[in-house]
């Protein structure tokens, strides 16, 4: 495994696909392993104690290629909502059917790529930085995949939007740009976006009862 494996990126606006309703709201946050996260969670999600998680999407749609196959992309959602589903499963009831008390998780992959590596410090020197130049004009360089979601999770009663994500974050090393891309490739960050989906509930929960929001009921459904 790549020793970047997982290293979030930053994300700029210019990379907001539109998937979230909005994007005013969401604030950077560097969490403890030193990734970037674009986040916003109301501190009453906490309320909830279950939870639907539709099929993850890709927004906009991601065409298959030769390196980014449709079985591949099939197999990333589906290992996405796998994850998503064994780590809030832990902390929530994982419902089939959404209803009172249930928050709906909206995951979007909103890119699959494969970008040829920067530079490294010592590959600046003049014999190197030829070397290099020339590995990466044939193709050749080591390149890094890359995978960003956009999560909305709303109210499954009025759709109100409870908390937001945005994530982008390199998976495995490719050996040079002809490398197929492949589920294994972006395991690690799936994994990763899960837990910390089921962390930032459990971090929610403890903002609420520091501020005593606990005692603020969750509207029912009406139907």
């Amino acid at each position: 495994m790549s020793l970047t494996a997982c290293a979030g990126k930053a994300i700029s606006p210019g990379e907001y696909s539109g998937f979230l309703q909005d994007y005013s709201q969401l604030t950077e946050k560097k969490l403890p392993d030193g990734q970037r996260v674009l986040t916003w969670v109301n501190p009453q999600i906490t309320h909830y104690t279950r939870v639907y998680i539709e099929p993850s999407q890709f927004y906009l749609p991601l065409l298959p290629s030769e390196r980014r196959s449709e079985a591949m992309l099939t197999e990333l959602s589906h290992y996405y909502d796998a994850a998503l589903k064994q780590e809030l499963g832990k902390v929530m009831t994982v419902v089939a059917t959404p209803g009172p008390g249930t928050l709906i998780v909206r995951p979007a992959i909103t890119s699959v790529s494969a970008t040829t590596q920067g530079l490294r410090f010592y590959e600046w020197l003049p014999v190197t930085l030829l070397a290099a130049g020339v590995s990466t004009a044939i193709g050749i360089r080591d390149q890094d995949t890359q995978i960003t979601t956009e999560v909305a999770v709303v109210d499954a009663c009025n759709q109100a939007v409870v908390a937001q994500v945005i994530r982008k974050n390199v998976g495995l090393t490719l050996k040079n740009d002809k490398q197929a891309m492949t589920v294994d490739d972006f395991k690690p960050v799936l994994d990763d976006w899960a837990l910390a989906m089921r962390q930032a509930y459990l971090s929610a929960g403890n903002q609420a009862h520091a501020h005593d929001f606990a005692s603020s009921p969750v509207t029912p459904c009406v139907y």
